[in-house]
């Protein structure tokens, strides 16, 4: 074993080819020629992308309930808990109200679908049933239902976050209850967590083949040609898309005192792979890792950031109202004022059951289509072209509005360590927190840099002047 000297543990230059952000953009840059050029090839790819992101949620269920458990059980106030989850419910429906209205303006002056003309007799339904495999989506009451668990086993097997979000809430809770005599139980809690953060770190040096099979496989099987179909569509989306960021910056500046430039900077290598990959699952346990590390607390990001992935799709929303009246005006349906609302206000209610559910965008869609009576439901068979296309508006949108969410709900609740947000997202070295100081982490010296180390201390592979953040997972 090396002995460190001064010079030895001085901050070696990184290149730039490691960095993981680096890698992403080349792996996406690569995918998107292989499926242009053979799109046979990109297609036969797809299970580079599928197994990657099967990898990633093998862990997720495990390692929300043990953040959840932990940040709660340390908190140890019921009514802490309380109020977090009703601030993130109301915050989450007004700011799905906000982006479905929005969706609808920027419809209504793009008009995408003016000029399509679209004959329902030439619909091929068949491509949809096939991608929404027959199933629909759950009401208002049976979705809340469905987050009771049957059994405990099955909520963790069928990977159902919400279901794992109530039985670990329970868990904390009795843990917190029991005080000193639950501490061995928490304590391992605490080291399976760990183990999971090294689970991650290992799966993250593969995510840049993950991306590469994803965008392979998008482009092969959809092609470029799609956006000269759906050129004002596509447009539209992702006009919107950039306004919107504007007002989640606003919003995360005045609600949270947080600049929401430095996090996108911050966490830079998460986005380019959930754009990568098409999922924010994908960064699911990363991007809680760097919210806590940011200065949430670990019970506010374990119930906001999972409770969001169902209830605060701001992607989706805007998406939706864009997509049914593009459909209306693609049909030659006249909508009015009333019947718009309308349609925001049914939409408002079915996409709070779209997580998880195949094709949920286009079951949505078709049941306001149904409802509204003023184009065929089997229409929505037309945007089967275009959809994947918009996901990396949709998956940028969904995760930066959840970890807007995360940082106001910990504000509004005291949770949020300013100071040390402030240093993590300038770059800074940020201030020891009290966990930090009380279980000090053991340091080995090795003869080689602890590439992994990084990589679990939610920092990915960024430049550490960039990020400043040298802490361990388990001072997270």
């Amino acid at each position: 074993m090396a002995v460190a000297t001064e010079t030895d543990s001085s901050p070696r230059p990184r290149r730039i080819y490691h960095s993981l952000f680096f890698q992403v953009i080349v792996a996406v840059i690569l995918g998107v020629l292989i499926g242009h050029l053979w799109p046979t090839v990109g297609e036969a790819l797809r299970p580079l992308g599928d197994g990657f992101i099967r990898l990633i949620k093998m862990l997720i269920a495990p390692l929300i309930f043990c953040v959840i458990v932990t940040g709660i059980a340390k908190v140890g106030d019921l009514g802490s808990v309380g109020r977090i989850g009703v601030k993130a419910l109301v915050y989450f429906q007004v700011v799905t109200a906000f982006a479905l209205f929005y969706g609808m303006v920027v419809a209504n002056l793009f008009k995408p679908g003016v000029g399509f003309e679209v004959d329902p007799a030439d619909l091929d339904t068949g491509a949809l049933e096939e991608v929404t495999q027959g199933g629909e989506l759950p009401g208002v009451a049976q979705f809340f239902l469905d987050v009771i668990p049957e059994s405990v086993v099955g909520a963790f097997a069928e990977n159902s976050l919400l279901q794992v979000l109530f039985f670990a809430v329970f868990v904390a809770l009795a843990l917190s209850k029991l005080g000193e005599r639950g501490k061995p139980v928490l304590d391992l809690i605490e080291r399976f967590t760990d183990v999971i953060f090294v689970c991650i770190g290992w799966i993250m040096r593969v995510a840049p083949i993950g991306a590469f099979g994803a965008m392979a496989f998008v482009i092969g099987a959809y092609g470029l040609s799609s956006l000269s179909s759906f050129g004002m569509l596509i447009i539209a989306c992702y006009s919107a898309a950039v306004i919107f960021l504007f007002a989640l910056a606003v919003i995360a500046r005045v609600l949270a005192g947080v600049n929401l430039w430095k996090f996108l900077r911050y966490t830079k290598e998460e986005f380019a792979l959930a754009i990568g990959a098409a999922s924010s699952e994908a960064v699911m346990p990363r991007i809680m890792q760097k919210l806590t590390n940011a200065g949430c607390s670990k019970a506010t990001t374990g119930l906001v950031v999972p409770t969001g992935y169902s209830f605060n799709l701001d992607g989706a929303a805007i998406y939706l109202p864009i997509a049914a009246l593009f459909l209306a005006q693609a049909f030659g349906a006249d909508l009015s004022v009333a019947d718009q609302l309308m349609m925001v206000l049914i939409l408002l209610l079915t996409s709070k059951g779209m997580a998880g559910v195949p094709g949920s965008a286009f079951l949505a869609l078709s049941a306001t289509a149904t409802a509204l009576g003023a184009f065929p439901a089997a229409g929505v068979a037309l945007l089967l072209g275009a959809d994947r296309l918009m996901d990396t508006m949709r998956v940028s949108i969904n995760l930066l509005g959840n970890c807007v969410a995360t940082f106001v709900i910990a504000r509004w609740e005291g949770q949020l360590d300013m100071e040390r947000m402030r240093a993590v997202l300038d770059g800074r070295e940020p201030p020891a927190r009290e966990e930090d100081e009380e279980k000090p982490v053991k340091t080995e010296v090795s003869e080689a840099p602890n590439e992994t180390a990084g990589a679990l201390a939610g920092t990915g592979d960024t430049d550490k002047g960039t990020t400043g953040d040298t802490a361990s997972p388990t001072e997270r």
